[in-house]
């Protein structure tokens, strides 16, 4: 592997034909959810009533009726038969962060050399997997290692395809013998079941009937293309999902000149076949576009209810990364694969409404006022003394790189409301001056808030979570992670502040409830008002300002997840069902056990190719600097000597320290994940500096010059 093969590479991305532009004829979305179990198609295949009963369970969360099973089941194997599936698979999200499946064929033998295409009930309801062979935290053992997916009816069904054929996967829970919870969905769907009780109690106070709660969410997500060529000659890519080695190029991102650009033809073409995907998948892509760093992109959907968002975002990756593929090029998910330029993330803007009340938006009228107050309250309170939690629904090691650069907001939690709505709720504690535009101060019930269209806040791109007119965007999130930790963790730390506050007010008379929560809100802005800053999060002030604030600041992954099984997160867990203790701390020790393999799977990938690939390719660089210096001396060359004696020490200095930076490297690894973090990085500096001094023609690996620029 060397110059050449990354020349035959970059020559045949170049002579790559890109399909001409298509001609201007009517666009047609006709096939939006045509590989979905949708309503229409529901009520198609299945009888009146059993439809009617199933439609009860999906939107308005009556209790399944499980006598309809089999006619479900029925229509489901009607209908994917129809689509070309032959096959079916309960689709579930283990530990691992990503989904799984395993496939069965409709197919059942009636006798000798006869078979029927069959689907029962059963089938639908329950399935059997291996648990043992997942992460679970000790939860399950090879000796015992049964476990169950269960249908959820509120995500539907659809079919996913592939060159040969299609299956049909019925999304469902993973939970084992004992009925831990062993994925990410089941405590997704408890977080919403209690958050939704939590604010029947909250709505009641003011005076509201009892209504579904419907947290939404929208997944922005960011990803890198790399032509495959390249990334076939990178061990380091192929293994980790980031370079472990490379030089930045001396143009990168500084120009910025790729975010937002005019989207190169074989990329729009990628992205055009990704939509089509995602819309006959019935996931509403909606926004694409270039990012910051050169060959990063982002893909944004219109906001969904919660579970199906969490469902179609994998789903999301998973077409990404099938569809990069096709057309030869791959998908990374890294939160930082190349050093010194952005990393991605995946922002996830989360909202809440009750009946057809968008809990957070202002709104026009005082009572409206009333209860965007209170929840932003909840919110701001529930942020403060849980914002640990939050921290560490981020922590993995891909995010490690990210959180604190140049792109991403830092491991330090806050808030951010904008000017106007901060000065709204400063006057609500009376920590502003009172705005003589008004005819009387700010209370609740009686005026008007400001006006606060969509657009009232500024962008501000540094804070890790902020108020953007009617919903919260999270930004701390890696490009790489599951939306269901964070919005489960979410769901429920505002579950427990709006328990809070239903607490402190169910109880107060009618006519003084006003007042009362106009005292109850003042108390609550007052005590975690500390949590909202506007200014720049990147700045060192802010990290000595958050220091005095006694906001923590954790950027190292495994102090963070120390959160995770801290007894006041246990308790909340516990208190609202969402997680049993056992359940929490498994998912602990998963996440901690997660990131001790990927950095020991880091440091042995960095040390086989250093060793295998880039030692040898400057040992004949060494080898030939030496003979030329040694053939100019016998000569008794005039000139040159003096370049040659220094381009051969400077070679000898590196391979030395390459040598002795192996050596630490192999001896970390059998120490501690900061010793080989430090160990990986001390040896990646002497490998960066190499790769500039050394003959290109040499170089054994793709350059970030070329993968990051030639696709």
């Amino acid at each position: 592997m060397n110059n050449a093969n990354r020349q035959f590479a970059i020559n045949n991305i170049a002579r790559a034909v890109v399909a001409p532009a298509m001609s201007a004829e009517p666009a047609d979305i006709n096939y939006y959810g045509e590989d979905v179990f949708s309503i229409p198609v529901m009520q198609q295949f299945m009888p009146k009533e059993s439809a009617e009963k199933l439609l009860a369970t999906i939107e308005r969360g009556k209790p399944l009726d499980q006598e309809i099973a089999d006619d479900v089941a029925n229509a489901m194997k009607e209908w994917a038969l129809s689509r070309g599936a032959t096959h079916f698979t309960h689709w579930f999200q283990p530990l691992t962060g990503g989904t799984a499946e395993k496939h069965d064929s409709f197919l059942e033998a009636a006798g000798t050399a006869r078979a029927i295409l069959k689907f029962s009930g059963k089938n639908l309801i329950v399935g059997e997997s291996d648990a043992s062979s997942f992460p679970s935290g000790g939860l399950r053992c090879t000796f015992e290692a049964r476990g169950y997916t269960a249908w959820d009816p509120t995500s539907p069904a659809f079919i996913k395809r592939h060159s040969n054929g299609a299956t049909l996967c019925i999304p469902t829970i993973f939970c084992s013998y004992t009925g831990e919870a062993l994925d990410k969905k089941t405590p997704l769907l408890r977080s919403i079941q209690s958050l939704g009780r939590a604010l029947d109690r909250l709505m009641k106070c003011f005076g509201k009937e009892e209504a579904q709660t419907k947290v939404t969410l929208g997944a922005e997500q960011e990803y890198f293309l790399i032509d495959k060529k390249f990334y076939m000659q990178r061990t380091d890519l192929i293994q980790t999902g980031r370079t472990l080695f490379g030089a930045p190029p001396p143009k990168h991102q500084q120009l910025e000149d790729h975010y937002f650009g005019a989207i190169r033809p074989r990329i729009i073409s990628f992205m055009t076949e990704v939509e089509k995907e995602l819309w006959k998948l019935g996931i509403p892509a909606r926004t694409r576009h270039n990012e910051v760093a050169p060959a990063q992109f982002e893909l944004a959907p219109m906001f969904e209810e919660l579970n199906l968002a969490v469902d179609h975002n994998m789903l999301v990756m998973e077409v990404l990364r099938q569809t990069a593929d096709r057309h030869g090029l791959v998908c990374l998910f890294h939160e930082k694969p190349f050093r010194k330029v952005n990393g991605s993330g995946k922002h996830n803007n989360w909202a809440v409404d009750y009946g057809n009340i968008r809990l957070l938006d202002p709104g026009k009228d005082p009572s409206q006022n009333a209860i965007f107050l209170t929840m932003l309250c909840a919110v701001i309170r529930a942020v403060d003394i849980h914002g640990d939690l939050l921290r560490a629904a981020t922590a993995c090691a891909g995010n490690e790189h990210r959180l604190g650069a140049s792109e991403a907001p830092p491991a330090i939690i806050s808030i951010f409301l904008g000017n106007e709505l901060t000065e709204v709720i400063d006057q609500l504690a009376g920590l502003a001056p009172e705005d003589h535009s008004r005819k009387n101060k700010i209370k609740i019930g009686v005026d008007t808030l400001p006006s606060l269209p969509k657009d009232a806040t500024d962008r501000n791109r540094t804070s890790p979570f902020a108020f953007t007119g009617n919903k919260f965007e999270f930004r701390a999130p890696g490009a790489s992670q599951s939306c269901s930790g964070v919005s489960m963790i979410l769901n429920t730390i505002v579950t427990e502040s709006v328990d809070y506050l239903a607490s402190r007010l169910e109880n107060v008379p009618k006519d003084e409830f006003n007042n009362a929560l106009q005292s109850l809100l003042k108390e609550v802005i007052l005590e975690h008002r500390r949590i909202i800053f506007n200014g720049d999060n990147y700045s060192a002030a802010w990290v000595e300002e958050a220091k005095r604030r006694g906001l923590p600041n954790t950027p190292g992954a495994i102090e963070a997840l120390k959160a995770l099984k801290s007894e006041k997160a246990q308790e909340l867990f516990r208190k609202y069902g969402v997680l049993h203790s056992s359940e929490i701390i498994s998912r602990h020790d998963v996440f901690v056990e997660e990131y001790h393999r990927k950095i020991r799977i880091e440091g042995e990938v960095a040390l086989e190719m250093v060793r295998s690939q880039i030692y040898p390719a400057a040992l004949n660089e060494f080898a030939r600097a030496s003979a030329a210096l040694e053939s100019a001396k016998n000569n008794a060359l005039k000139h040159g000597i003096t370049a040659l004696e220094e381009t051969a020490e400077t070679l000898g200095r590196l391979l030395d320290e390459l040598y002795c930076g192996c050596r630490e490297l192999e001896s970390a690894l059998s120490d501690s994940h900061e010793k080989i973090t430090a160990a990986h990085h001390k040896l990646r500096l002497t490998v960066d500096e190499l790769e500039l001094v050394m003959d290109d023609s040499s170089w054994p690996l793709p350059k970030y010059r070329e993968m990051l620029f030639v696709y």
